[in-house]
């Protein structure tokens, strides 16, 4: 056989693997050829072959994210100040403030999703003076979930807010008393004022592109991360958003498998973007590293709802159906696989009354279509999704917004969103994933420990222990489960022999460590197609190259990645007076919350 690569000393847990005692794989063509006892594996070995001892470490098959949104996080990822993992409103403020005084004109300091109130000790948000505070001159956008963003005075001039800016559909400005913006923008439920607001910053140069999206798909690597489903987004242009990640993959440099979505752009124009897509595109086009993946989430603008549980449900447009059923009908009749952003059962049921129309024209069945995020979805439409044969990619955003939604609608209702119990018992195929950056954070392992004890970020009990899965089930929907989504559930997310060779190495036991330690296990070593791809820990000598992160003041440079927390590191114990509470403090972050004052 002469493996290209065995691994060995190891415990394999996965789709495959889960009866079996297993500690050593053989690898050859970028493909698993052999599991097995390391007796057995290891006598496999020639003189080429390339042998690593896993320390005894638990290995599973690499996560895959059914839906992120990789291309564009990969553009702006080295520009972005990540909350993600920060666990005090103290410490954002202080990073905030730093990297404003850092970042050169024109660019803005950014803080995109990944984050919410309830992981903060202080259980809050950041007020508009907190804001301003931090930054005269640079500006400042924080963007909350998919509710609100805040931007202080420098970013209000710099898109131009004023008083005479009028509010788009759906969405609110607030206003002083004067009728001047105060710097809170509100999607109401609509959050195209965010991400308009937004696209109005500077973007990085192409090479620094390069840089932020190699550096993003190594952060997802460290968490073990091997392969996404790209679910296209708001202000992500096809083909030019996409031309960074295909030249990495033409340069042979992608270390995360992706399958990307085509997500229309045209409020008005989606089925003329599909009509010329089906034309130039095939579906599936591309290789096992890059390829197409299908039409959606955005399939029309008028058939999205907007999961701001801050705010009531919105109704659909009337005329939703006639004009998602022309475009859904071109893509059974291309064969194309198509995804719908679809939060509540009203909108599901409307879309399945469209999709039940054109199946009896043309059989969906055997297109791998599906529904996204489908946190209300009722135990009728459950049945209907399973009569056409589709699919049901859920995501973590209940453990950043669950709170809310209690709020709204009451702890019973919130027992079953998503009823993922109810959803795998009608047998339908389930992913899973983060829906990162602009709301859950990017980091897999927050999912893992929602799905497993039914929890927020914010420690809210959101389930009982009927919607709660095991950590064994759990693995299998993130990896062989998410597979199905990019119709290549034949081919990975299981420890099966002529699969390709992804599998991430633990720095932790996911199957028996307490419940609050799922969200800070990492990878040790991730390989994809039998390649290395990140190691660290005992196994940092194999750790690949990676060029330096730019530009210089790139927010990664200063306070690293999930869970790093160079902040504490790099800021210099101080002492100093607070005249406003007549107090001494000591703090690491030079700094005192309760009158937000700095002394540096």
């Amino acid at each position: 056989m002469n493996p290209d690569i065995i691994f060995y000393n190891g415990s394999f847990k996965g789709a495959g693997t889960f009866d079996k005692k297993v500690s050593a794989v053989a690898i050859k063509n970028k493909r698993f050829v052999k599991f097995g006892s390391d007796k057995e594996v290891l006598a496999l070995k020639s003189s080429a072959t390339k042998v690593i001892d896993l320390k005894g470490k638990v290995v599973i098959p690499g996560l895959n994210d059914s839906h992120i949104h990789l291309i564009r996080g990969g553009l702006n990822f080295n520009m972005e100040l990540r909350w993600d993992g920060v666990t005090s409103l103290n410490d954002a403020l202080f990073m905030l403030k730093e990297q404003a005084s850092r970042t050169p004109a024109p660019q803005w300091v950014r803080v995109v999703g990944g984050w919410n109130e309830f992981q903060f000790k202080e259980k809050r948000m950041p007020t508009l003076d907190e804001i301003n505070a931090v930054s005269k001159d640079t500006p400042v956008f924080i963007l909350h979930l998919y509710d609100r963003a805040l931007l202080n005075k420098a970013a209000l001039n710099a898109v131009g807010y004023d008083k005479n800016t009028k509010e788009m559909p759906g969405t609110s400005i607030q206003r002083d008393k004067e009728g001047n913006p105060t710097g809170m923008l509100i999607a109401s439920p609509n959050a195209i004022i965010l991400y308009s607001a937004l696209a109005q910053g500077p973007k990085l140069n192409k090479d620094d592109q390069v840089n932020s999206t190699l550096h993003f798909m190594r952060e997802l690597n460290r968490l073990g991360v091997t392969s996404v489903v790209d679910a296209g987004g708001g202000f992500q242009n096809y083909p030019e958003d996409y031309e960074i990640i295909d030249e990495l993959n033409k340069q042979n440099k992608l270390s995360v498998r992706i399958a990307y979505n085509l997500f229309t752009q045209r409020p008005g124009h989606e089925l003329e973007d599909f009509q010329n897509w089906t034309k130039t595109s095939d579906y599936q086009q591309g290789n096992e590293y890059y390829r197409h993946n299908g039409a959606g989430e955005m399939l029309v603008f008028s058939a999205a709802d907007f999961e701001d549980f801050l705010q009531p449900r919105p109704d659909l447009p009337s005329g939703m159906e006639s004009q998602l059923e022309p475009v859904v009908r071109l893509l059974a009749q291309n064969n194309w696989p198509f995804r719908l952003h679809a939060t509540y059962d009203e909108s599901i049921s409307r879309a399945l009354n469209v999709y039940e129309k054109i199946n009896s024209d043309i059989p969906i069945d055997k297109i791998n279509w599906f529904f996204d995020h489908a946190e209300t979805i009722s135990d009728q439409s459950i049945e209907r999704v399973k009569k056409l044969g589709g699919g049901i990619a859920i995501q973590n955003r209940m453990a950043f917004q669950g709170e809310y939604f209690i709020e709204r609608y009451g702890k019973d209702k919130t027992l079953r969103t998503p009823p993922i119990a109810k959803i795998l018992e009608a047998g339908i195929p389930v992913g899973m994933g983060t829906d990162a950056t602009r709301v859950s954070s990017y980091n897999p392992w927050l999912c893992l420990y929602w799905l497993t004890t039914g929890k927020s970020i914010g420690g809210a009990q959101l389930y009982g222990e009927e919607n709660i899965i095991s950590r064994e089930k759990a693995i299998e929907l993130y990896t062989k489960g998410s597979a199905w989504f990019s119709n290549e559930a034949d081919k990975k997310g299981a420890f099966v022999e002529n699969q390709l060779a992804d599998l991430a190495v633990l720095s932790k036991d996911f199957f028996t460590v307490e419940d609050e330690e799922i969200k800070n296990i990492y990878s040790v070593m991730t390989v994809v197609g039998g390649d290395v791809v990140h190691a660290s820990d005992e196994f940092t000598s194999l750790n690949p190259p990676l060029p330096p992160v730019s530009p210089d003041w790139s927010p990664i440079k200063f306070y690293g990645t999930y869970g790093q927390n160079k902040i504490i590191l790099n800021a210099p114990a101080h002492h100093f007076h607070c005249v406003a509470h007549h107090e001494k403090h000591s703090h690491g972050l030079n700094y005192n919350f309760g009158c937000f004052c700095w002394a540096f």
